[in-house]
C-alpha cells in the first residue's frame, strides 16, 4: 500500500440516506474506489433513522451512483463495501448497538481498530451524536488503531453557539481527531493559490500592500433559493457564504509563508489573519436581498416571493462587504467581499488588483491608461488563473491594448480535476487535516461576523440578474477596472 491509498478502516457516514450523502459523499467515495484510493479491505457504515438492511442500503446507493452516472462493474464492487445500521433514537442503546457492529465488522473483515466518523447531520444533531460516540469509548482509539471525527458545516450560528460546540466536541474529542469540514477548500484551485504564491518568487515578493492595491472576493450565485427557503431564512448569505467559505478564502490570501506545507503549520498562519481582521465599521457592510428580474432572459421571482419564505423576512441573500487586515503585510490594503443568490452567474473568483505605475508614462503620448493590472482566480465553474495587462498594438500611432494571460485546469489536464469531497474524504482517512479548519478559527470567524449579528443593517434590495445594490457599488473593485475578470 502506498502512501495515495487510506489504511483499512470502517467509515461510518451518519445520516447516509441523506441528500449530502447520495449526492456528494457516496459518489466521491465510488471515485477514490476506482482510483485505488481505499485499502481493498476498507468498509463503509451507513447509519441514518430510516430502518433498512444492507442489500436495502446497496439498492439506494446502486440509486444515488447511477443519478450521478455511475454504472458499471465497478458500482458493484464498490456497493459491496456497504453496510447499514439504523439508529432512530439518540438513546445510549443505539450506541451500545452501532459499537457492537462496528466489532463485528472489524472480525469479519480482519480489520485493525480505525474510525472514522462522518457528521452528515443537521447542526441539532451534532452535539447528542458526539455525547453519544463518547458516552459508549468509539471516541477513543483502540491501541495500535485510529478515531477520527468529520464535521460538516454550520459549526455553529454565532460565536457563543460555536464556542458551546467547541466545549462539547473536546469534551469526548481531541482536536487532533477533529477534521471540521469545509468543501470549498477541497477545490483544486484554492490549493493551487498556495503553490502559485509560495513556487513563483516573482508572485510572493509582489503579495503585499506595497504593489496591492486591493482584494476583491466574489461567490456569485445565479440560482434562487429554490427549495431550500426553510433552511435558508434562517441562515441567510452571512452564515450561508461568508462565515465559513468565504473566511477561508481570506485567510489563505492573507496568510504569511508558513514554516512548512503542514497542516499545524498552515493553520497557524490562517488563525493569525482571522486574528488580525478589524472590526466591521457599520459604512463597511451592506445586506440586501434580490428582488423579481431577469436571469438568461427568464423572469425570475423576488426572495419575498419565493415558497416559504416569510413575507415579513429581513434574511439577506446579498452580503457586500469592506475588510481591513491589520498585519505588517496588509495594512491598509482593503479586502472586498460580495457573495449573493440571483446573479448574472454563478462564479467563485478572487482578483487581485495590483497599485498603478507611479507615473501615467503613456499617456503623455495620448495612450489611455486607466485600468490596473489584475490578477484573476476562478475557483468555479472554470477552475484557472488569468493576468490582465497592457501590451502594444502593432503598427502607428502608438496605443495600448488590454490582454488576458490565462490558464485553465480544463485545458491543461482535461477530465482530470478531483471533485472536492473526494479529496477531503481521502484526507480525512489518511489523517491530513491541512485542508480542515482548526477549532480556534471557528471561533475567530465567528467574533468577525458578530458585529453584523448583534446590530445588522438594514436589508436593501437588488433586481435578480444584477451583482448587487447601488448600495454596494463603493465596497466593490469597479466593474471597468475589472475589465471582464468577473465574466471569463
Amino acid at each position: 500500500m502506498d502512501a495515495t491509498t487510506a489504511e483499512p478502516s470502517v467509515l461510518t457516514i451518519f445520516g447516509a440516506t441523506g441528500d449530502l450523502s447520495r449526492r456528494k459523499l457516496l459518489p466521491a467515495l465510488y471515485r477514490n474506489h476506482v482510483a485505488g484510493r481505499l485499502a481493498p479491505s476498507m468498509q463503509i457504515l451507513g447509519v441514518s433513522r430510516r430502518q433498512m438492511s444492507d442489500d436495502e442500503f446497496r439498492v439506494f446507493a446502486t440509486e444515488a451512483l447511477d443519478k450521478a452516472g455511475i454504472t458499471g462493474p465497478d458500482a458493484h464492487s464498490f456497493v459491496a463495501r456497504l453496510h447499514y445500521t439504523a439508529t432512530p433514537t439518540s438513546h445510549i442503546e443505539e450506541f451500545r448497538k452501532l459499537r457492537e457492529r462496528l466489532e463485528s465488522l472489524r472480525r469479519a473483515y480482519q480489520l485493525p481498530p480505525n474510525n472514522c466518523f462522518y457528521l452528515s447531520l443537521p447542526p441539532r444533531a451534532f452535539a447528542p451524536t458526539i455525547a453519544g460516540l463518547g458516552q459508549v469509548g468509539l471516541n477513543e482509539p483502540a491501541t495500535g488503531g485510529w478515531t477520527r471525527l468529520v464535521v460538516e458545516k454550520p459549526f455553529g450560528r454565532d460565536l457563543q453557539t460555536a464556542q458551546a460546540l467547541n466545549d462539547t466536541v473536546h469534551e469526548f474529542f481531541d482536536e487532533s481527531q477533529i477534521y471540521r469540514i469545509d468543501h470549498y477548500l477541497g477545490k483544486e484551485t484554492v490549493q493551487n493559490l498556495l503553490v502559485f504564491r509560495l513556487a513563483n518568487a516573482f508572485v510572493e515578493s509582489s503579495w503585499n500592500r506595497e504593489r496591492v492595491d486591493s482584494v476583491q472576493i466574489t461567490v456569485g450565485e445565479s440560482l434562487g433559493v429554490g427549495t431550500r427557503a426553510g433552511y435558508y431564512d434562517h441562515s441567510g448569505a452571512l452564515r450561508d457564504m461568508f462565515q465559513n467559505h468565504i473566511m477561508q478564502l481570506v485567510t489563505l490570501v492573507a496568510m504569511e509563508v508558513p514554516s512548512s506545507f503542514s497542516a499545524d503549520a498552515i493553520r497557524y498562519e490562517k488563525l493569525k489573519v482571522l486574528k488580525s481582521i478589524a472590526p466591521i465599521l457599520p459604512g463597511d457592510a451592506v445586506r440586501a436581498r434580490y428582488g423579481p428580474g431577469t436571469i438568461d432572459g427568464q423572469s425570475v421571482p423576488g426572495y419575498l416571493d419565493e415558497d416559504g419564505v416569510p413575507a415579513d423576512s429581513q434574511t439577506e441573500t446579498f452580503l457586500g462587504l469592506r475588510l481591513g487586515v491589520e498585519s505588517w503585510r496588509w495594512q491598509g490594503v482593503p479586502f472586498y467581499i460580495r457573495t449573493g443568490k440571483r446573479m448574472p452567474a454563478k462564479t467563485t473568483q478572487i482578483a487581485i488588483r495590483f497599485r498603478g505605475a507611479p507615473v501615467r508614462f503613456f499617456e503623455r503620448m495620448g495612450c489611455q491608461q486607466d485600468t490596473a493590472d489584475v490578477l484573476t482566480l476562478s475557483l468555479q465553474p472554470n477552475e484557472g488563473f488569468s493576468f490582465h495587462f497592457d501590451i502594444k498594438v502593432p503598427g502607428n500611432p502608438l496605443k495600448l491594448e488590454r490582454v488576458p494571460l490565462t490558464f485553465g485546469y480544463g485545458d491543461r489536464f482535461p477530465g482530470a480535476m478531483p471533485d472536492s469531497y473526494q479529496t477531503l474524504l481521502l484526507d480525512a482517512l489518511q489523517g491530513d487535516q491541512t485542508l480542515f479548519v482548526h477549532g480556534d478559527e471557528v471561533v475567530e470567524s465567528w467574533r468577525v461576523c458578530a458585529p453584523l449579528i448583534e446590530s445588522p443593517p438594514p436589508v436593501d434590495e437588488y433586481p435578480a440578474g444584477t451583482w448587487g445594490p447601488t448600495s454596494a457599488e463603493h465596497l466593490a473593485i469597479p466593474e471597468s477596472e475589472l475589465w471582464q475578470a468577473t465574466h471569463d
